[in-house]
């Protein structure tokens, strides 16, 4: 089992912990939050929905400028070495709730969130990605993008299923325990390279590795071995200097932003909407996320190499956006509480978007990048997520209210299909370009940097 996951089972039981915590706690938080800062049975309730916002634009902010530097320090000082504060970081703010979830120890929870969540957030995401990136090479490595995904959204059917039984007090305790078990695990088993003999100058193009892959890396001066950050660069201009080299890798970044800024607005309108509309509770949102995820897990494990195999991850990629774009408009005319549960039927498209946006990336730089690059995509997600509150909540909090200027309560959704549908046309765009042709740019880029 272990080999046909390429080694990576460590990394994929790390993940698996990391985001049951993560899921855990998603279904109560609504109403955590609607019972501590809104006063009687207010379900639309526009601080809650302004608390929310608040969170995401200031994580955002400070994810923006960390997820860059966190991916430089992971290719000079290890994956594991990084690892190691995120995950402690994020132990402690669970650990307060289930203590007790009144008003003054939900804001003290709140902000200790915001300031963790800056560093913690989306961290082991982003380095399990470059994880994957480093250690498998050719045609297997879209496929093991796909069983990452996989794995985290069985880690969401297994922590929905449990949201679905245990007390509210419960969750929150049994979220900091997966947290540090999952800390534990990591800093025993978890190896830093799973080929430590191998050169990285051939890790991706040997003449019977993926063509795609770039025979050297993009930043000239990087060494190949464990030291590859130059510091006379800094975060921002490795970037840049990533996306000069690429035309392909700024596309994705593109459709990050818009496919991210849409994911951000459903995350800020959705539950608050079906909160709204339809009276759903901790129950009903436990009950949909189960089905959301036992699709999403299914569709990434088994599905998506499939389609990857048949029309390539370009192609996989416009068609998850178009099916996620159907998915968000049907919702926004949601008129009857199945709907929101018949629209999951679209839900696999949404599922192969990230997975396909990650592997795209990673073919255009070469093993000793793959931390900048993945840290790139994470910080274009960051930014997406500070501006999204910007135009969400406000929307939300607006059409769920008596104030609205014309009666659509999913408005917000609309506006997460229009965006979406930018980002389906923008992945059109998209083309394959001949590794010979790619390694040639990238001489020349070199030479003249010389």
């Amino acid at each position: 089992m272990e080999e046909r996951l390429g080694g990576l089972g460590h990394m994929l039981t790390t993940v698996f912990l990391s985001s049951f915590a993560e899921f855990l706690v998603r279904p109560v938080m609504t109403d955590v939050t609607v019972a501590a800062v809104c006063s009687g049975l207010d379900d639309s309730c526009s601080l809650a929905v302004y608390l929310t916002g608040l969170h995401q634009v200031t994580v955002g902010l400070g994810r923006m400028v960390m997820m860059p530097v966190i991916g430089n320090l992971a290719d000079r000082y290890g994956i594991k070495a990084l690892l190691t504060l995120p995950m402690c970081l994020s132990i402690i703010p669970p650990a307060i709730l289930g203590y007790r979830r009144d008003t003054l120890l939900f804001y003290i929870y709140y902000v200790i969130k915001i300031l963790f969540d800056m560093v913690c957030q989306g961290t082991v995401d982003c380095l399990a990605q470059a994880y994957v990136a480093k250690n498998i090479h050719g045609t297997q490595r879209i496929s093991m993008f796909g069983v990452l995904a996989g794995v985290k959204s069985i880690s969401a059917v297994c922590a929905t299923f449990a949201a679905r039984f245990l007390p509210t007090a419960s969750t929150f305790q049994v979220t900091a325990l997966s947290l540090f078990v999952g800390l534990v695990y990591m800093r025993i088993f978890l190896k830093e390279r799973l080929h430590d003999d191998d050169d990285d100058d051939d890790d991706d193009y040997d003449g019977g590795g993926d063509e795609r892959m770039l025979a050297e890396p993009i930043l000239r001066n990087a060494p190949s071995k464990a030291h590859v950050f130059n510091n006379k660069y800094s975060s921002f201009k490795d970037m840049v200097a990533l996306m000069n080299n690429s035309t392909i890798l700024v596309q994705a970044l593109v459709v990050t932003f818009f496919v991210t800024f849409s994911q951000s607005g459903m995350e800020s309108a959705f539950l608050y909407f079906l909160r709204a509309r339809f009276g759903f509770k901790k129950n009903d949102f436990a009950q949909l996320s189960l089905l959301v995820w036992i699709i999403a897990s299914i569709s990434q494990l088994f599905l998506l190499r499939i389609l990857v195999s048949a029309i390539g991850e370009r192609r996989v990629l416009s068609t998850g956006l178009l099916m996620d774009f159907f998915n968000a408009a049907i919702l926004s005319v949601s008129w009857s509480p199945w709907v929101p549960y018949a629209a999951t039927a679209l839900l696999p498209g949404s599922m192969f978007v990230m997975p396909s946006i990650y592997g795209i990336a990673s073919t255009q730089v070469g093993s000793a990048e793959q931390g900048k690059v993945q840290g790139c995509i994470y910080g274009v997600k960051s930014f997406a997520e500070v501006v999204a509150p910007f135009v969400y909540s406000p929307l939300t909090a607006l059409f769920l209210s008596e104030n609205a200027p014309f009666y659509f309560p999913g408005f917000s959704l609309l506006c997460v299909a229009l965006s979406l549908m930018i980002g389906f046309l923008v992945s059109l765009l998209i083309k394959d370009v001949p590794s010979s042709l790619m390694n040639k740019t990238i001489s020349s880029a070199s030479n003249e940097e010389a």
